[in-house]
């Protein structure tokens, strides 16, 4: 069984996310401390928060995490956990982790935050392997990824299209939250939970 380690930003529940997890296999430990976190066998970035918030948390280990993440630690990255992979968002400022390049941008839409569910596009492998074509997940978010990089594996139209998920060799990141996405989520998860088992 595959230890995750999910860091706790400590603003919002994080509960739902721990329990899709370990329904899908994995053992769960929460920790509040990000250096523990850093040494964690496989990590989990949760979905609420604020990126300057978390661009603070992480700071005193931010080269550290970024060294381990592109050496190789299996990583599942939960929306403002996929952000915060970027260099820096138009939300606020301070720095991520730059594991992946560009800054995260306030979606187009004139109705913000982008709250409920919606189809996103998305190639049926990694993180997608046996996800339906045209499946629906759910969304609460106001800023996204631009999906002009190579890691992109899938995206969604919301006031123009945005990045729904990258992923990065061994650093898996979604936009959505996969714990309140239904079969789809869970099946997206399940396949993490199978990836990091065999990467850690």
């Amino acid at each position: 069984m595959i230890e995750l380690t999910l860091l706790d930003y400590g603003v919002g529940n994080i509960h739902s996310l721990a329990k899709a997890f370990e329904a899908a296999g994995a053992r769960v430990v929460v920790e509040a401390d990000p250096r523990r976190a850093v040494a964690a066998r496989a990590l989990l970035l949760p979905g609420v928060g604020a990126f300057g918030k978390v661009a603070e948390m992480i700071a005193p280990v931010r080269a550290e995490l970024r060294e381990r993440l592109a050496g190789g630690l299996p990583a599942f990255c939960v929306c403002i956990g996929m952000q915060i992979l970027h260099e820096t968002s138009e939300e606020a400022a301070g720095d991520g982790l730059a594991l992946l390049p560009g800054r995260v941008r306030r979606l187009g839409h004139r109705r913000l935050p982008h709250i409920g569910w919606n189809t996103v596009d998305h190639r049926g492998t990694g993180p997608f392997e046996g996800v339906p074509a045209g499946a629906h997940f759910y969304f609460v978010h106001s800023f996204a990824p631009s999906p002009c990089t190579e890691a992109v594996v899938a995206t969604c139209d919301y006031g123009g299209r945005f990045a729904a998920a990258s992923a990065e060799k061994n650093v898996w990141a979604v936009q959505f939250h996969p714990e309140k996405s239904s079969d789809a989520g869970r099946r997206v998860i399940g396949n993490f939970v199978r990836f990091a088992e065999g990467a850690a």
